[in-house]
């Protein structure tokens, strides 16, 4: 693409415009010194017009272009355009697609308008599940929102999953596109059709889920506690997850806030002296006692030292604050056996 010269390709297709129509294209696209794309009622207040007699000024222009000379003369330039949209997965995140191209925002604005202008590409437009997209392929770009669509409903808010966990899953719903088209590049385009999606996102470890999820989109000390937790993997001290939350997010956690916050969320399950776990690892809430009543009604009569073996997978506490409480006869009792039962 380096042999392409952009703003040559703009400056003599703006050429073919009367004064005007120029001036309202080179606004509303960015292409003059300043690379700020005005709105219609910007351009439309300089002129003391309407916005919708801006509009249909620049939607003039453009058919206008599109019969002149100089768009015939550019038709080579589109064509590598096209190729390299085709190179980069035939759909393409918008502003992604123009920072592969180039650097600056002018050469960017420069690119848009050609795309614009061209019959070779198809804009989509945002909504509230894709970014703005381009296509030189429209029933490609339909199989893709559906692999996406489909891979979405599969997630709900509580699941976050690794990159190559992600691709994976994405690859599985692309099967059908790579029927379709036959095409080896698929697996090497999935990373890049992630990105026109609005409903998945990443958060700051790198795990991916919803993007509306508080696992991604964190919106107090909860949340972040609930991602050190997770990444550490095993329970923690709630001075040493604020203090995590601290150095891995750059949040300010104070301890007793940290504290205050976790107990409150069904999240966390304390299991200790200021030691908190979280829920989906199988520990249960509740005094000792009744992480004991709950084990004897989901296992039966246990035996003194099962008792104990299954307690501490649960809480981390001293081997005879377990036993204190099961010695205590208004809970418990042993049946003929020696093995612990729930007393009535």
């Amino acid at each position: 693409m380096n042999n392409i010269l952009f703003k040559d390709i703009t400056k003599k297709l703006l050429a073919e415009l009367p004064v005007r129509s120029r001036d309202v294209l080179t606004k509303r696209y960015g292409l003059g010194k300043v690379a700020k794309r005005e709105t219609l009622e910007a351009i439309g207040g300089e002129y003391k017009i309407t916005r919708e007699r801006v509009r249909q000024i620049e939607a003039f222009a453009i058919n206008l272009i599109k019969k002149s000379k100089s768009y015939d003369n550019a038709l080579s330039a589109f064509n590598q355009l096209g190729k390299a949209m085709d190179d980069f997965g035939g759909v393409v995140h918008e502003q992604m697609f123009l920072e592969s191209l180039a650097k600056d925002k002018t050469t960017q604005n420069h690119i848009h308008f050609i795309l614009v202008v061209s019959d070779a590409f198809t804009k989509l437009k945002e909504d509230e599940n894709f970014h703005y997209r381009w296509t030189t392929n429209p029933d490609l770009a339909v199989k893709v929102h559906q692999s996406l669509q489909n891979l979405c409903s599969n997630f709900s808010d509580g699941d976050l999953v690794s990159e190559p966990e992600l691709v994976n899953k994405f690859l599985v719903e692309l099967k059908s596109v790579k029927e379709a088209t036959g095409d080896s590049k698929v697996d090497q385009f999935a990373n890049k059709w992630l990105s026109l999606s609005k409903l998945l996102a990443k958060n700051p470890l790198g795990e991916w889920g919803l993007a509306a999820s508080p696992n991604i989109r964190m919106r107090g000390i909860r949340d972040y506690a609930y991602l050190v937790l997770r990444q550490n993997k095993a329970p923690m001290h709630f001075a040493e997850v604020a203090k995590k939350i601290n150095k891995t997010f750059g949040r300010e956690a104070h301890p007793a806030t940290c504290h205050n916050e976790l107990i409150k969320d069904n999240r966390f399950v304390l299991v200790g002296r200021g030691l908190y776990a979280l829920t989906e690892w199988g520990y249960s809430k509740g005094t000792v006692i009744e992480v004991i009543q709950k084990l004897i009604k989901e296992n039966g009569p246990l035996t003194r030292d099962e008792v104990l073996e299954k307690v501490l997978k649960e809480r981390q506490v001293k081997s005879n604050t377990i036993l204190v409480n099961l010695q205590n006869p208004k809970f418990f009792k042993k049946n003929a056996d020696g093995k612990f039962t729930i007393a009535k």
